[in-house]
């Protein structure tokens, strides 16, 4: 009977501390949970990812479409002689038409529109050397400048020949050293010329010129647009306007926009 206490005594000691670290781990356990709880919460509200870049973000890129479509009206203005280091030639031209009157100009500035389109939402700041399809000029010479000023990552001048109707296909025109401002540049532009004829013939299927260059590649040392920029730069001649079938071509929306979705593809893999 004596020892009852006594137990009862040690029992109640074994108890309270059984209840003093129950209680213990139970308050640690309480405090410690809702650190976990937040720090799960910080990491599963991460900040989102971004956006990858677009591939042709902080590059500039000139587009020059070839003519305007009020040059016919204004020889006086067109007809004067400028310098492009090699020789003098007229300020600009009125460009050729397909045989039932679709215009040079027009067909330069309809691709000219899509690919800006294409490139700007591609992330590449885009200047055009024309605001519209209704004006007269610039003069080559000016072309070129504007290229320049830009410091264009590169540029290009869309154009469609004219010669005789059995002549067709597309060809590229790349600068030649002349001892001139695009000295620095020609290997870069021929580079880039590269790039849009392999572009162009996998992706629209004009087939190369048959009556100029080398496999749709051509060097020129006359040409203003050329000579005088000191950014890579290239000329395309589409096709032949005077081809039925380079014609027919020239005239589809849906070419155009094959040409447009060609030439941009091709300014990516050139500034890679």
């Amino acid at each position: 009977m004596k020892t009852r206490p006594a137990l009862t005594a040690a029992a109640l000691a074994v108890i309270g501390l059984g209840t003093a670290a129950c209680g213990g781990g139970v308050a640690a356990g309480a405090e410690s949970a809702p650190a976990v709880v937040q720090k799960s919460t910080a990491e599963a509200v991460a900040a989102p990812a971004q956006a990858p870049a677009k591939p042709l973000a902080g590059k500039v890129i000139v587009i020059d479409p070839g003519h305007n479509g009020g040059n016919y009206k204004r020889p006086d203005v067109i007809n004067k002689q400028v310098d492009v280091l090699t020789q003098k030639k007229a300020c600009d031209t009125t460009g050729t038409a397909t045989n039932d009157g679709y215009s040079e100009a027009a067909f330069t500035w309809d691709v000219s529109v899509r690919l800006a389109k294409l490139l700007r939402a591609e992330g590449a700041t885009v200047k055009l050397t024309r605001d519209d399809n209704t004006g007269v000029g610039p003069c080559i010479t000016q072309r070129a400048a504007i290229g320049n000023k830009a410091k264009a990552d590169l540029a290009i001048s869309i154009h469609a020949d004219g010669a005789g109707s059995g002549s067709h296909g597309f060809h590229v025109i790349m600068p030649k050293k002349i001892n001139g401002p695009v000295d620095p540049v020609v290997a870069k532009s021929a580079k880039l010329g590269l790039a849009v004829r392999n572009a162009v013939k996998k992706q629209t299927g004009m087939p190369y010129a048959n009556y100029i260059g080398k496999n749709a590649l051509d060097y020129r040392s006359d040409l203003g647009g050329l000579n005088l920029s000191t950014v890579p730069k290239v000329f395309i001649e589409s096709g032949n306007m005077r081809n039925a079938g380079d014609a027919a071509k020239l005239k589809s929306a849906a070419w155009r926009q094959d040409l447009a979705e060609a030439l941009a593809g091709s300014f990516q893999t050139y500034l890679k």
